[in-house]
């Protein structure tokens, strides 16, 4: 593993971290936390900014497609995981399950792992 990977890996936990602290079980306070408000919400107010996140994400590719900065690109991605992270501390999972989810795909071509899955009832 390089010292990029755990950087990531490092950054992605510390945040996932954060964002644990601001369940409303653990204290989080809705009325001073973004994420706080989000959690407290329920899953409709997550999932939402999720469907949002996304097409913010597409909209911007589109865009670089077109001569766009590729800073609003990693912009809206960061996005999509910040809140894509907030719906997994919600269902009790972290990105380090998201790594060995990937992982565990490594060296699978995506159409049999995707032929894999529709297979499986």
């Amino acid at each position: 593993m390089s010292a990029a990977d755990t950087s990531i890996e490092g950054a992605l936990a510390r945040l996932a971290v954060v964002i644990e602290s601001r369940k409303p079980a653990q204290g989080g306070n809705p009325e001073k936390s973004y994420v706080a408000r989000l959690l407290h919400k329920g899953p409709d107010a997550f999932l939402k900014k999720i469907g949002e996140e996304a097409t913010e994400v597409v909209m911007a590719a589109k865009d670089v497609d077109h001569g766009a900065d590729k800073a609003k690109l990693l912009y809206e991605v960061a996005d999509l995981w910040f809140h894509s992270m907030i719906a997994l501390a919600h269902y009790g999972l972290e990105p380090a399950d998201v790594v060995a989810e990937l992982e565990r795909r490594e060296g699978t071509s995506g159409l049999e792992e995707k032929a894999q899955r529709q297979a499986t009832p």
